[in-house]
Formats: structure tokens, sequence, C-alpha cells
């Protein structure tokens, strides 16, 4: 059948094996014969091994709820590269409660905060170096920020001031980036953001770079039809990605019990012919070991990985939500108790790698910082009427530059 310019190629092609002899699995040998779709040519094929099913339904875990790690499964990292990762966890959730009280005072329209996420936020985008991708949704802002964007960048764009990078145009909470931080805006269409992320791992694989691309989505993400849009189309293209799914347990008021008959969320990577690995989303080492695995997969056009990050949304959903009204208190506490700042902060401290003088001073030159970037921007005015026109076509078009006079003269008899 002739395809024309615009199709995909075919996808990989598989060596052909007898009928009814087991395949290997996506990440080790076969060791049962299970029905499946995995080889057209095989009557029966080994579609993934017991190991692949254990890291999709288990929990790994290296950083216990009390802060003690074997030291044997602790990923191999520098203290100053430790240190940076605590800061940027710290960053997050001081920016979070300042962020919080200046919407409630109305000094901010809406925002949306990562309590409790810290460590699935950071501890992923961590282990990415610096000519990879992250395609997030609204709850990363910690990875925007430790990928390199400025403090100021980000509360000019939850103002909308002139300083703001997209000028006004988005809703508060989904910054744009310079290019260079290979930071994609934010995403809070639910699940668009997969297929964008596998189409810019595709077309780095064509160009032949070695990079990985990493997209962030919440556990009701899997529900919608760009999920498989994008997880299938990778899995079959085998795209260098890594699709980090942040089970925070409530996908604004429906819980992820409603969500799946699934055994967990990473079990649904087996069906998609690629690894699901399912770790403990408020440990830092887990997310950082299972997430440098994964890039180091994609970068060696192994294909995609699926990690689930089971962790837990302690805030609302945003600030036009109210979680009282569907979430039980005690689910909180019991939640509070894994707290993935209080587990780091108790690790590094018995390394010595930071005191507690030390955290309190990082904390207080954190919310200095916050202070003076609000207080540099919230006086900044709106972006100049002009800009409405920009960025439509390379240079704006007749009828853009006589919409705009008349809306200046609106303005001006209304003044």
């Amino acid at each position: 059948m002739a395809t024309s310019k615009s199709s995909p190629p075919p996808p990989p092609a598989r060596e052909p094996r007898p009928a009814g002899t087991a395949s290997a699995g996506p990440t080790g040998p076969a060791t049962k014969i299970r029905a499946g779709m995995g080889d057209v040519e095989a009557d029966s094929v080994e579609v993934w091994s017991d190991e692949d099913y254990r890291r999709a339904t288990g929990l790994m875990t290296v950083l216990g709820p009390d802060g003690k790690a074997d030291r044997a499964r602790v990923p191999r990292l520098e203290p100053a590269k430790l240190t940076e990762i605590y800061r940027s966890m710290l960053q997050l959730r001081v920016l979070d409660d300042r962020m919080m009280a200046l919407q409630r005072q109305g000094r901010i329209h809406f925002y949306a905060e990562s309590r409790g996420q810290e460590a699935s936020v950071i501890g992923a985008v961590s282990a990415l170096d610096a000519d990879d991708f992250v395609v997030p949704s609204h709850r990363e802002i910690g990875a925007a920020l430790y990928r390199g964007l400025p403090l100021r960048t980000f509360v000019a764009q939850l103002l909308g001031n002139a300083n703001d990078l997209a000028k006004g145009r988005q809703m508060p909470v989904h910054p744009a980036a310079p290019r260079a931080l290979n930071f994609l805006p934010p995403s809070s269409c639910v699940a668009t953001q997969l297929p964008q992320a596998t189409g810019i791992a595709w077309a780095a694989k064509i160009r032949q770079k070695k990079i990985a691309v990493l997209t962030y989505f919440g556990e009701g993400a899997t529900s919608a039809e760009d999920f498989h849009a994008g997880v299938n189309f990778a899995a079959v293209y085998r795209a260098p990605v890594v699709f980090f799914c942040q089970n925070n347990q409530w996908a604004i008021s429906t819980p992820a019990s409603r969500q799946t008959a699934s055994e967990t969320f990473a079990v649904k990577a087996l069906a998609y012919g690629m690894p699901g690995v399912r770790v403990d989303g408020n440990d830092i080492f887990a997310v950082y070991a299972a997430t440098a695995q994964a890039v180091e997969r994609a970068k060696h056009g192994e294909g995609p990985t699926l990690i689930e990050a089971v962790t837990y949304r302690m805030g609302a959903h945003s600030t036009s939500d109210d979680p009282a009204r569907y979430r039980d208190p005690a689910e909180l506490g019991e939640w509070e108790r894994k707290d993935p700042l209080s587990r780091f902060r108790a690790w590094l401290a018995d390394e010595e790698i930071l005191d507690a003088p030390a955290e309190a001073a990082m904390r207080a030159a954190l919310e200095q910082q916050v202070k003076d970037a609000v207080a540099a921007e919230e006086n900044v005015g709106p972006p100049a009427l002009e800009t409405l026109i920009d960025d439509v076509f390379a240079q704006p078009t007749a009828a853009l530059k006589e919409q705009l006079a008349d809306l200046q003269r609106i303005r001006r008899r209304r003044a």
C-alpha cells in the first residue's frame, strides 16, 4: 500500500521466531509463555516477564519514612548535588506557601501548589542532562526552577505583567521559559502533553540526537485518549521518552480507585510493550534512581519507560478547589507522616551533609528571595497593548494592525 510523505515509517522490524516460543520481556528473558500480541509470527509469546510484572506492581523504595536508607542502594551523588536537590525541594515548598497566601490576599488570581510532591518533581528532573527536554503538566514549577527559570520570571508570569515572557497570554502557573532550558510551557489540558513529548522524542531519534524527553502527568491523565496516543506511538517506534505519572491519589475530586480497574498505573505499560516501574514518589532516591535508569534506556535506543510515582497532593487541586468536601482529613494525616522533605532532611542530617543551622539558613534565604521577587514584580505594569498582535505572524498583517488601531481608538475614547 502506498503511503504519503507525511506517514510515519513502519515500526522497527523484529526477528521471526518459531511458533509457540517465548520472547524476551522488556527488561529480561522470558520465564513463561503467555498469550499476547508481541509477535505476529508466533502463536504464543512472552509479552512480559515475572520480573517486569513485579517492578510494575511492587513499590520501589530506598529511603524510608524515618529517613533511613540502605547505603548500598542510595544513588551515588556528590554532596553538592544532594544539597542542591534538597534546596530545590525546599524552594518549592517555600514558594507554594507564599503564593497560596498571595492568592488568598487577592494579589494573584490563581495558583496550583505541589506540596507533598516535591520528591517526585525534583527527583525526576534532577536525573536529566541539560540537553534533555521536559514536557510538564501544571504542577512542575519546581522542575522549571531547577532547570534555571529565574524566580522573578515565574512571579512575573503569575502576575501577567510586562516582564512575563508570554506577555500575559497564559493563566497563572503556566510559565513560558527561555528556549535554552528545553522546558515547554505547562499543560493543564489533561494528557495533551504526552503526544507532544513523543513527537519531540521521535524527532530527536530521526535526527540521531542522543537525548531523552521527560513528560509529567497525573494518574487521571491515564484515562484520556492522548495517553494512549502518546504512549502507544512511543512504544511502537521506540521513542526516547520517560512517561512520569505522578499518582497523587486525586484527579481533582476523583480518587485513583475510580480512574482504572488496573492493578496499578505502572502495569499499563506492559500491555503497550514497555517497562513499567512503580516507585515511592515521596522517596527522593527511588524517584531519582528509576528516572536515571529510564533515561539511560531511552538514550541507548531501548525505547520508553512508564514510571508511576506513588505520592500525595497534600493541598487542594488549586486555589479554586476545596478538598475538605471530598477527602477524609485522616488521609492527609497519614501522608504527612511520609513528607518527602522530612525524610530527605533526616537522611542529610544523619550523613552530616546538611545540619539544622544550615537548613534554617537555607530556608531563610529562600524565603527572602521569594519576598524580593514579589516586591520587584508586583508593581510592574501590564504588557503593552501592542503586544496583542505580536507573535501571531512573523510580521503583523494589515488586518491585525487595523484591529489594534480600532482597539486603541476605543480605549482613548473611554479614557
